[in-house]
């Protein structure tokens, strides 16, 4: 099992079950009610359960009302061993634009454009905690990029083996630092590829120069694509979001170039959790053996946990998750 050592793992606790988490995104309200909803109780001030713990898929920051509160929530579940966590693409996305030249210490940005509005709720949040911020952005840096399990796999987006064998290789606690983050600012690195794929997953190009009016009000010309068609021939093969392509794109034929740039995790891997792609309805498994479990809890979803007891087959009875 790979895991960060801060992220403590006892031997009495390898057996217990798993409450996996998606997408927060400081919806810290509506996280208090789904703990509370899977048992969970605050215990001097860490929410803790009997038997189980919980794992969250990142992206705890950023749109929501209360992005302070699910950070204090998360992060002393993590510091108590009562929870794990891993990076997402908006806190990779944090951590980038906080950086300061030079890569020594953190500070609050000077974003603009989609920065700016994507930032806009956490930035306003800690407009008056400065200090406060810088700690949590140290503690970013501390979160795993994935966790390998015996009988389960954790990424934010995207497991894709052939980057993530040999960057754990390396780095078994999947843990990346200022050297790495720094590096992982020129497109094409070894570095960014790692983060990228792993937090954002993969996209492909629309053609034409063709755009998406997303639903967060951004234009697009990138879409989503999932990792598990064997052999997909078109591009609605493989979009995953919840942004429609243009009508004429649907049966649009892949190229091989880009089938290149597509991902596959076979059926025959170990289950996988993801989150990152603001699935809509009543959860469902994406295949047997991957759920994602990000259901828009800040666009008016809902806040979804997948309750893991080490099935080889994941079993759509298993979601929980409330309303926003």
């Amino acid at each position: 099992m790979l895991v960060e050592p801060a992220q403590k793992v006892s031997a009495s606790q390898a057996d217990q079950g798993f409450d996996l988490i998606g997408d927060v995104h400081g919806c810290g309200d509506l996280l208090e009610c789904l703990l509370e909803r899977m048992g969970y109780r605050r215990q001097d001030g860490v929410y803790t359960h009997d038997s189980r713990r919980a794992i969250f898929l990142g992206d705890l920051i950023d749109r929501g009302p209360h992005v302070q509160k699910a950070l204090d929530i998360v992060r002393r579940m993590v510091d108590a061993g009562t929870a794990l966590v891993v990076m997402g693409n908006h806190e990779a996305h944090a951590l980038k634009q906080c950086l300061r030249e030079g890569g020594r210490d953190f500070t609050l940005p000077r974003v603009g454009g989609r920065s700016e509005r994507v930032m806009h709720e956490t930035l306003k949040q800690f407009e008056r905690a400065p200090g406060l911020w810088a700690s949590y952005l140290e503690w970013f840096l501390e979160m795993p990029l994935c966790l390998e399990f015996e009988h389960f796999r954790v990424a934010h987006a995207c497991w894709d083996e052939a980057l993530l064998r040999p960057f754990l290789a390396e780095r078994p606690d999947g843990r990346i630092d200022r050297r790495f983050l720094l590096a992982a600012s020129e497109a094409g690195s070894p570095e960014h590829r790692v983060l990228d794929r792993t937090t954002r997953g993969t996209q492909l190009r629309l053609p034409n120069g063709q755009m998406i009016r997303s639903l967060d009000g951004a234009r697009r010309g990138l879409f989503r694509t999932h990792f598990w068609a064997r052999s997909p021939q078109t591009y609605g093969d493989v979009v995953f979001q919840p942004d429609p392509l243009p009508p004429e794109f649907e049966d649009r034929p892949l190229r091989d170039d880009e089938r290149r740039r597509l991902v596959h995790y076979d059926s025959s891997q170990r289950p996988l959790f993801v989150g990152h792609y603001w699935c809509e309805g009543i959860p469902s498994l994406a295949t047997p053996n991957i759920a994602c479990l990000d259901y828009s809890a800040v666009r008016g979803g809902r806040l979804v946990a997948y309750r893991f007891d080490g099935e080889s087959v994941l079993d759509a009875g298993q979601f929980c998750w409330v309303d926003a």
